[in-house]
This record gives structure tokens, C-alpha cells and sequence, in this order.
């Protein structure tokens, strides 16, 4: 399936320093029918900071997307909506690496017998021992 990015320029400040600038909303992946549908979902319900007063609202569309022109007491602002296919990201998530393969089960090598030196282990009752043999080592930092 391909990946549609959906795409919102917007009218930002007011006045000489009034200006477009670009977000990308979403991703979706599906057709770009779905894209649109949701595109126009988010554009009929998109409320943007100016007009503070707005006059008049109105929604176009046009063949990748919409157009909302707000008008203001003084100024008219508009946001565009499109919907464009993703080709490339160098910022895109890495894929999800494959489940590994599950190790093989190696039995535990058989145990010599204990010498009749050795005192016997204390263990719990899963079978790890209660003093790691670590312990009490002075060749372990």
C-alpha cells in the first residue's frame, strides 16, 4: 500500500508579517481515496488561529485536496489541504527487525559429581543458588 502524507499550508501572523508555512498532519497508509476522506474530515473540522473574528468560512475542493478562505474583519487567511504520496523520508523510522529465530534449547552439560570436599550448594527452590559463585572471590573486582 502506499503512504500519503497529509500535507496543511496555513496562513501564519497578521499584517507585513503575514506568511505560508508547511505541516505535514499525518501519514496514512491505504489508497488516496482514504487519504482524502480523512484529509476532508480534517479540514471541515480545522479552526485556525486568525481571523480572531471571522466573517465568512469556505471550504473548496479541488483535485488534491481542499481550500478553506476565512475572512477576517481586515484580512481573508486560507489554509490548504493536500494529500501527496510519500516517496522518500530520511527521517522515517527504521523498519521493525524480523522476530528472531528462537535459540535452541542446549541442555545443561552434565554436572561432575561433587567431591567429597566440596560443601554442598544451598539453592532455592527454582534451582539458582542462594550465594552467587562469584561471591567472595578475591580474583573479582
Amino acid at each position: 500500500m502506499a503512504a500519503w502524507g497529509l500535507v496543511m499550508e496555513t496562513t501564519v501572523g497578521v499584517g507585513e508579517r503575514k506568511h505560508t508555512e508547511a505541516y505535514v498532519m499525518a501519514h496514512l497508509e491505504g489508497t488516496r481515496q482514504d487519504a482524502l476522506v480523512e484529509l476532508e474530515r480534517r479540514a471541515r473540522n480545522h479552526t485556525p488561529e486568525h481571523p480572531r473574528s471571522p466573517k465568512r468560512r469556505r471550504l473548496f475542493r479541488e483535485g488534491d485536496g481542499f481550500l478553506v478562505v476565512i475572512d477576517g474583519a481586515w484580512q481573508s487567511f486560507s489554509t490548504r489541504f493536500t494529500v501527496a504520496e510519500l516517496l522518500d523520508d530520511s527521517a522515517a523510522p527504521p523498519p521493525p527487525a524480523a522476530e528472531p529465530e528462537p535459540a535452541a534449547v542446549v541442555p545443561p552439560p552434565p554436572s561432575s559429581p561433587p567431591s567429597p570436599s566440596s560443601p554442598p550448594v544451598e539453592r532455592y527452590a527454582d534451582g539458582v543458588p542462594v550465594r552467587p559463585a562469584w561471591l567472595g572471590r578475591t580474583d573479582v573486582q
